[in-house]
């Protein structure tokens, strides 16, 4: 018997003396980082809402209880039970039951009734039913990833479980050496932006954090070197956020043979497939090979666990994660990494904005200890402060206005998830109070799907924009003026023709996609202005736009190569960043309390990582490193 059957039947033990004689258990297994109590009495776990809890606390585990199959009213039957237990106002959609796991997966426009005060309508129903719910929201705006994750998912249940227990196994195996060290290692992102990828390892654990690609550059993580070889001995994978330049490459790790966790919020794990399918079809379109398939970005979402915000969560023996709000796109995370028994503990910022924005509140930064900081530099140069946001927001009205008086467009490149909702957001107000004329506002490339799971996961946005979707019934991303455009070069070319508009179009830094098509339909047209309202990193087209040039290659566009020349008026406008400017970045380090004593500059140019690193250690007397790729540092 391993140690892990054998730490299995301790707990066993343990549960059964605690519940009372009416209550079986009939297994408990591991599944990822959860204990699952299988019982023939689900109903009687529902009666008593205390006792998981008692447990969970006695056990310091997660747990979730399953009912046998043979233990559940039919499902016919449940199915008017739950909807007669659920408020008529909760807008139930779907109920889907799964046999195999003993849930009812209840999809609702307000899953807020479905779940009741403090979890007492889903009590309810177990009570009836013997089923375990799980809730899910009906997207308000239909979003085909959503659904297709969802039913993949669904698909994949039975796979999914046998992953899960291996994972769990795998977590709580006993600790095998008496060492205690901690190690980072630099695989991407140093001294540059993009290519996001490090290794946090121990005696016990290397996990790799995000695994992205680099805007403009065919240059990848160094995943060959021996830190991170063989992938499939990696504990874990964890992903900050789904932007490509952290997440692109993670399907690679299945292709060369991983098979581990991948751990991110919900909405991460859905916007990483939606980018990562069009980051293939775009490569495809260029004539460039892909480095993956599409089924390893399946193989990468049948394997991610979804974490909560402050969920504190068992990845390996020896590490705890606790994912933080970072403010910066939906779903995206502050990794908080606890090492040991007291022993360690590292962040990694991922990419943070510390203020609240018009999409989300501001990054957090409050944590219990935290001893080694890796921080994102991306405007960490002694220059690098933004515009005030309600400056910026005046300035792209005085821009919009400007080029519609003048009977232009506005083309806006823009990042699918993230900035364009922001400038949505922005646009939208501005027409409703009349500061700007009415004219349609087009989203091409993936912004409306993206828009869609914003509107999915109202929980990680701001509170009063959440409040505005889904209790005043005011949508703003449904407002008319939004036309999502999918009939690609006709539609454009009519757009490209007619009259005043806001077109914001992927991809953010000119680097392909429907904005090469745009700047082939309205390049010439001086009365175009073309707006930047985000980052345009070193070596993108975008970057020299930004710079002045006016000809410009154009490898795609309407199949015609050669160049472009542009007499379109070029604008940034900035203060729309998702990155924290220079006083962000010190005040998300300064509030910190306690403050760490060592801080890695990262994800920044040469100047901008050796300004901040620099900045942190004279204001702050910390112990700051602006590292180069390839470099290893051992902490303790």
């Amino acid at each position: 018997m391993s140690t892990v059957d054998k730490q299995l039947d301790e707990i066993a033990s343990t549960i059964t003396n605690q519940l009372p004689d009416r209550i079986s258990v009939t297994d408990v297994t591991y599944e990822g980082p959860e204990l699952v109590i299988y019982t023939r009495d689900p109903k009687e776990f529902a009666r008593n809402g205390d006792l998981v809890r008692n447990l969970a606390g006695q056990l310091r585990k997660r747990i979730t209880v399953r009912p046998e199959p043979d233990s559940l009213t039919p499902e016919a039957d449940a199915r008017a039970a739950v909807l007669d237990v659920i408020p008529d106002k909760a807008d139930v959609s779907e109920l889907d039951f799964h046999e195999d796991t003993g849930e009812v997966v209840i999809q609702a426009a307000k899953p807020g009734m479905v779940i009741g005060r403090h979890g007492s309508t889903l009590r309810e129903i177990t009570k009836k039913v013997g089923w375990t719910p799980e809730v899910v929201r009906t997207p308000p705006i239909e979003s085909s990833t959503v659904s297709n994750v969802r039913s993949f998912l669904k698909q994949e249940r039975e796979e999914r479980r046998d992953i899960l227990e291996r994972v769990g196994r795998q977590i709580h195996r006993d600790q095998m050496s008496d060492d205690e060290w901690v190690r980072i290692t630099t695989l991407g992102c140093c001294r540059e932006v993009g290519r996001a990828s490090f290794i946090l390892s121990t005696p016990e654990t290397r996990i790799l954090i995000d695994c992205g690609d680099k805007p403009g550059s065919d240059d990848t993580p160094y995943l060959q070197i021996p830190e991170a070889n063989p992938l499939n001995s990696l504990d874990a994978v964890v992903l900050t956020h789904a932007h490509l330049d952290h997440s692109a490459l993670i399907p690679l790790l299945f292709k060369y043979g991983y098979d581990g966790p991948i751990y991110t919020t919900e909405p991460t794990r859905d916007l990483m497939g939606l980018l990562q399918l069009d980051y293939l079809d775009v490569a495809a379109k260029e004539g460039r090979s892909p480095p993956y398939e599409s089924a390893m970005v399946r193989e990468a979402v049948k394997h991610t666990i979804p974490v909560e915000y402050g969920d504190v969560t068992d990845i390996a023996p020896d590490v705890k994660l606790t994912l933080h709000n970072a403010g910066h796109i939906l779903g995206s995370s502050v990794a908080h990494f606890h090492i040991g028994d007291g022993y360690y503990n590292v962040a990694f910022s991922g990419d943070i904005h510390y203020d609240d924005t018009r999409l989300f509140n501001g990054a957090v930064n409050d944590f219990p200890r935290v001893e080694t900081l890796v921080m994102e530099s991306t405007y960490g140069g002694r220059n690098d402060y933004q515009t005030d946001q309600a400056d910026s927001e005046q300035r792209l009205i005085d821009v919009i206005n400007e080029t519609h008086d003048k009977g232009g467009k506005v083309l806006i490149p823009a990042f699918a998830v993230g900035r364009s909702q922001e400038i949505m957001l922005v646009v939208e107000e501005a027409m409703r109070k009349g500061e700007i004329p009415e004219m349609p506002i087009h989203l091409d490339g993936m912004i409306w799907e993206a828009t869609a799971i914003h509107s999915t996961y109202p929980e990680y946005l701001r509170d009063d924009l959440r409040d505005r979707i889904f209790h005043d019934d005011e949508n703003p991303f449904l407002a008319p003026q939004f036309n999502h455009i999918d009939a690609g070069q006709e539609e454009r070319e009519e757009i490209a023709a007619g009259d005043p508009a806001i077109i914001l179009s992927t991809s953010g830094m000119v680097t392909g996609g429907p904005i090469m098509s745009w700047l082939s339909h309205l390049g010439g047209d001086p009365d175009t202005t073309m707006t930047f309202v985000g980052y345009q990193a070193q070596g993108t087209l975008g970057r020299r736009i930004q710079n002045g040039w006016d000809e410009v290659p154009m490898n795609g566009g309407r199949g015609r190569g050669g160049t472009l020349s542009l007499e379109l008026d070029v604008e940034t406008v900035d203060g729309f960043s998702g990155h924290a400017d220079r006083q962000g970045l010190e005040n998300f380090v300064k509030t910190m309390n306690p403050r760490p004593e060592k801080v890695l500059c990262v994800h920044g140019d040469e100047r901008s990582v050796q300004d901040f690193s620099s900045a942190l250690y004279h204001n702050y007397n910390m112990r700051t490193f602006a590292p180069k790729n390839l470099e290893t540092f051992r902490f303790k």
